[in-house]
């Protein structure tokens, strides 16, 4: 009988061959024993300390390869458990380099013969559970921004991604730091969830991203109905202590979120006794002052904005000037900083009803004789000319919104496990372990065109390849298809993941 319209059909593989979907999927494997990741993971977060079943390392490591392998829900896991292959290189390579007492150790945590290499989704729900604090949450107020403290096992979560961040920094030094503080909503239909500002229900985790490095250097996971500007310089604070060492010099961008008094001042009068003055852009708030400030421009000083494309200057149709605006809160102090402010405009030329313009979800200004035109407003403390100033603040944010799509889209950052708050947190920060191995694999390991590619790209290119796991003289063979067009760029990663074991890159 036929199967289907064409002329194929799927049939099972009778024999135990060690077929795998995910023949590239162990060179990360390969990048977590350099970086020490699993000695980490078992270190710092506690959960399964000592006791029986599952460890630390084994479950949280499962959930950072079911990231790379594209699942988004808990039950994946049983795709992972399902590829023979993979699942073989997987036990080998959890006691590797393990003395034989350890090995004893790691047998004894089952009373009975162990079955599975993946825990099973109902194991990782109650792994996950460790991570809610119930109490904590009695503590939420109605109709109030609240966050939850993290408990010791989501801190120790945060340790790990410090540990690893430093291991990347160890291996490709970078002296300066361009951060770029934003949050976003990741929609959910959970009943734990809270109404967003957008009319729906959301988490909004709050992300400090290194712009140098590639790396979520810092994230706090937080309801959706707490305001993005919330408790902003204790975030910074907190992404400055993340920081490796040999990092001396700070940048900071921001959108309108940042625009805080007590931020904008602890970054320009250099409170940070580790860094100093730092340098930043951040969005302004478009009041009514702003707006007046705005008006007094004259004609002739606005400057076109032009972008630097394929060897000439190209008219973007907006505008920009520096602003004579002083907020109260600045002062009028000689020895204070400077604050600049610099406002662009663009035209807009499809107001065609009137009040129309009071539907926009930006804020506009009407310029006399030339009609509406859409405001943004920027305040630094740096001395560039404004035209780099705006297309440096405005690459930073594209960076940022370019790694909250792949956490949201590529990796399991867009769908949570349950409906309540410390078990999604847990899940979220496991995805940002994820997130800044795939960031370690492109810069340390692959480079050159790969830098700049999608996890998804790599998914199809390196991660997604077909193989089969044989053993040869107590090793284990990967054989891929011959002249698949992976298999010397595979080769290739794992021998300069060899090298990064012995330190930095030549």
């Amino acid at each position: 009988m036929s199967q289907g319209v064409l002329p194929f059909k799927y049939e099972e593989e009778q024999k135990e061959g060690g077929m795998t979907a995910f023949g590239g999927l162990p060179m990360y494997l390969d990048l977590v024993h350099v970086g020490g990741l699993r000695e980490s993971i078992e270190r710092h977060v506690g959960v399964r300390r000592g006791g029986q079943g599952w460890t630390d390392g084994q479950v949280v490591l499962s959930l950072v390869l079911l990231n790379l392998a594209g699942g988004d829900c808990v039950d994946d896991l049983r795709i992972l458990e399902g590829d023979e292959g993979f699942c073989r290189v997987l036990e080998r390579v959890e006691t590797y380099g393990m003395r034989r007492r350890a090995r004893r150790q790691l047998e004894r945590r089952w009373r009975r013969e162990r079955r599975r290499v993946v825990p099973s989704p109902s194991s990782v729900f109650r792994y996950l559970s460790w991570f809610h604090d119930e109490e904590e949450q009695s503590n939420r107020e109605p109709h109030k921004a609240f966050i939850p403290k993290v408990n010791v096992h989501l801190e120790g979560l945060g340790r790990v991604r410090r540990e690893f961040i430093s291991f990347i920094q160890s291996r490709s030094p970078q002296v300066e730091a361009t951060l770029d503080m934003d949050a976003t909503l990741v929609e959910t239909s959970k009943r734990g969830a809270l109404w967003s500002y957008k009319g729906f229900r959301a988490y909004q985790p709050l992300n400090v991203y290194w712009v140098e490095q590639d790396l979520v250097i810092h994230s706090e996971f937080r309801d959706g109905n707490v305001p993005a500007g919330y408790e902003n310089l204790r975030v910074l604070k907190e992404a400055l202590g993340s920081l490796p060492e040999g990092v001396e010099k700070v940048y900071l961008r921001s959108d309108t979120a940042g625009y805080q008094q007590d931020l904008l001042k602890y970054c320009a009068e250099g409170r940070s006794e580790r860094f100093g003055v730092i340098e930043f852009a951040v969005g302004v708030d478009v009041t009514g002052a702003f707006k007046e400030a705005v008006s007094e421009v004259e004609d002739g000083d606005w400057e076109p904005l032009r972008r630097w494309v394929n060897g000439s200057w190209k008219d973007t149709g907006q505008e920009w000037a520096e602003l004579c605006f002083v907020p109260n809160w600045v002062g009028y102090s000689k020895r204070g900083p400077d604050y600049r402010y610099v406002a662009i405009r663009e035209a807009l030329f499809q107001l065609e009803f009137s009040g129309m313009e009071r539907q926009l979800p930006f804020p506009t200004m009407e310029f006399s004789g030339k009609g509406s035109y859409k405001i943004f407003g920027l305040v630094t403390n740096r001395t560039i000319p404004g035209e780099e100033l705006i297309w440096w603040y405005r690459g930073g944010c594209g960076k940022a919104e370019e790694a909250h799509s792949v956490m949201k889209g590529d990796l399991a950052g867009g769908r949570f496990p349950s409906g309540r708050f410390g078990e999604n947190a847990a899940w979220w920060a496991i995805m940002v372990i994820a997130f800044n191995l795939n960031s370690a694999m492109k810069r340390l390991v692959l480079g050159g065109q790969w830098l700049g590619k999608r996890l998804k790209a790599i998914r199809f290119s390196l991660i997604h390849v077909a193989g089969r796991v044989m053993e040869r003289s107590r090793q284990l063979i990967v054989r891929l298809a011959r002249s698949h067009p992976s298999t010397e760029i595979l080769l290739d990663a794992r021998r300069r993941i060899l090298a990064l074991a012995h330190g930095p890159p030549g």
